[in-house]
């Protein structure tokens, strides 16, 4: 299926949505924050066919990590998930970069239906 580079802070929550996005055949790389998750971008080329990212982290948030990601690689489609009303708001002004903004909390079932819904809409299916 699809390559994800699923970011997030909290490692638990990053744990999960991997394991539940490989139940699709996703295959899925991990990044703690926004740095890391560019370095990776970079090592890998943006070989990547969705970039699933928390917004509030440490280091570089999701919302500068969508800005540099979508510069360097413009294809790549990014999705943004936050549990926090303040950035939903902010993420609306990237609605030009950004496919779409999950609330947490969320179940598995709904993040995997979000995901095959962003990813089919980005290749035109």
């Amino acid at each position: 299926m699809s390559r994800i580079l699923v970011v997030d802070d909290e490692e638990p929550l990053r744990t999960l949505v991997a394991r539940g996005l490989t139940l699709d055949g996703h295959s899925c790389l991990t990044a703690a924050d926004g740095a890391e998750a560019l370095d990776l971008l970079v090592a890998e080329q943006g070989r990547f066919d969705l970039l699933l990212t928390d917004i509030r982290m440490p280091l570089m948030d999701g919302i500068a990590l969508a800005l540099a990601a979508k510069q360097q690689f413009p294809e790549l489609t990014i999705m943004l998930m936050t549990g926090y009303a303040e950035q939903r708001e902010r993420a609306k002004s990237l609605e030009a970069i950004v496919s779409e903004v999950m609330a947490k909390p969320f179940t598995i079932a709904e993040l995997r239906a979000t995901v095959l819904r962003v990813i089919e809409r980005s290749i035109g299916g």
